[in-house]
């Protein structure tokens, strides 16, 4: 399987960045690649076993992603087991690590194998730049909308 990784420094405490992941249903409120998401019909709202549905801001791609690791602020682990995107199988890994009372820094692994056989093999390095960027915006995004809930809360 072929592997994208990235980091973010978040000016929060872990326990408010976990909070911002934990809130399953809520992650198009800071991925900028989202038009929607939300909890599947029969799915508990967080926690091992949960299931979502992400929408894309085209309107027409979606993936739906199953919690199989769930380590409160430590890590959260995501089967993307369904959706429009050209993928056989991928695993996302966040990782959440303490770096001071205030500062916390996220890391996202994504593990995947493209559909499409060799053609889809091919496709792999250009995969990645486009992951690697996307799950940069994610991760910016969540910082971004992690400090902002701190600034609120401290004013």
């Amino acid at each position: 399987m072929a592997v994208v990784a990235v980091d973010q420094t978040v000016e929060a405490p872990v326990a408010d960045v976990w909070a911002s992941w934990d809130a399953f249903a809520d992650i198009a409120k800071f991925n900028p690649l989202l038009k929607d998401s939300y909890v599947l019909k029969g799915s508990s709202d967080t926690g091992l076993g949960a299931l979502r549905q992400c929408d894309f801001s085209d309107g027409k791609n979606y993936i739906r992603e199953k919690i199989v690791g769930y380590f409160p602020q430590k890590q959260l682990v995501l089967d993307i087991y369904e959706g429009t995107v050209p993928l056989k199988k991928a695993v996302a890994t966040i990782n959440f690590e303490q770096l001071g009372p205030n500062r916390s820094k996220v890391t996202m692994r994504m593990d995947f194998e493209p559909k499409m056989g060799l053609i889809g093999r091919m496709m792999v390095p250009l995969m990645k730049r486009q992951f690697s960027s996307n799950l940069g915006q994610l991760l910016a995004g969540n910082a971004s909308y992690v400090e902002g809930l701190v600034r609120r809360a401290a004013a």
